[in-house]
């Protein structure tokens, strides 16, 4: 962002409440980054989880589970939907949310979901390169470091409900 949304003068780098944000010297409107809200849905069955090879990008051949950003406006239970519906071509039944996960210098939050499958057999999206069920103890080469911690927490609290 390079202009005041409010006069159009040019923002400049600057402290506003102990952070370095954007600010318009011209009429002092400030530029709040807020932060940027993502899903991810634990679909298991069996014990297993659906994971997708990721076939494309920067993490091309690594695996995810279904996972997305939350449209602006969009509840975000019907985005974590949606992402499997795309990703996976599942419907699902949509449990609780299971955590939220955010670190210090990070811009997205990740709300996570766990999720029944339908009986319909999963087909992966363009994105994916391929879909599988694995074992939470036995997982691939995972695309995000808090892909197996959230699902080493998920494993943890299934063993506890027992």
């Amino acid at each position: 962002m390079k202009h005041c949304m409010e006069c159009g003068n040019t923002l400049h780098r600057t402290t506003v409440d102990g952070k370095e944000r954007l600010r318009c010297a011209a009429c002092g409107w400030v530029h709040w980054e807020d932060p940027k809200l993502a899903v991810a849905v634990i679909v298991s069955r069996d014990s297993r989880v659906l994971l997708g090879r990721r076939g494309q990008g920067e993490r091309q051949g690594l695996w995810s589970f279904p996972a997305g950003f939350v449209d602006r406006g969009e509840k975000i239970e019907d985005a974590a939907v949606r992402e499997v519906r795309e990703e996976t071509g599942l419907e699902v039944l949509l449990g609780p949310l299971f955590m939220l996960r955010s670190e210090t210098g990070e811009p997205v939050v990740l709300a996570v979901y766990s999720a029944t499958p339908g009986e319909k057999a999963p087909v992966p999206s363009r994105e994916l390169s391929e879909l599988r069920w694995f074992d939470p103890g036995n997982l691939p080469p995972m695309a995000f470091e808090h892909d197996a911690v959230v699902l080493a927490a998920w494993s943890e609290r299934r063993r506890g409900d027992r």
